[in-house]
């Protein structure tokens, strides 16, 4: 068995949320999910789940949840093939409701777009040149 990356998020609305990684072409997994919960594949090897407050926050008992509208702990960033991969994301994203994070970079050898998802999460989609020699 390959590993896999979860990425847990706390949320406001967990219909919203899911609503909104569905639109980017995440596929929720049912058996993993209810009203507390939504496990959603990015890909084979990327799963994000998404959880409401209380039930993030039993994972956490000593730490408060941070207010991703104010604050950031952690920046999450998803590779694509290509440049036009990295604008097709961010474009879908736009269109389910994220507000784009900062304007797109191109340093040739990277490119990338970042947004903020309805919590205030910030996913960086980037491209690399696989050849490049630094």
């Amino acid at each position: 068995m390959s590993t896999k990356i979860f990425i847990n998020l706390p949320t406001k609305d967990l219909t919203k949320a899911t609503a909104f990684y569905e639109a980017l072409g995440c596929i929720k997994n049912p058996n993993f999910s209810n009203e507390t919960a939504s496990w959603l594949a990015l890909d084979e090897t990327i799963h994000i789940m998404i959880l409401t407050e209380p039930f993030f926050k039993s994972f956490i008992p000593h730490k408060e949840i941070s207010d991703s509208k104010k604050t950031c702990e952690v920046l999450n960033a998803i590779s694509r093939n290509s440049k036009e991969e990295v604008d097709s994301f961010l474009e879908k994203a736009l269109s389910a409701g994220a507000n784009e994070f900062r304007p797109a970079y191109d340093l040739e050898f990277m490119y990338g777009r970042d947004f903020e998802d309805l919590d205030g999460h910030i996913w960086e989609i980037f491209w690399m040149d696989p050849n490049y020699k630094g």
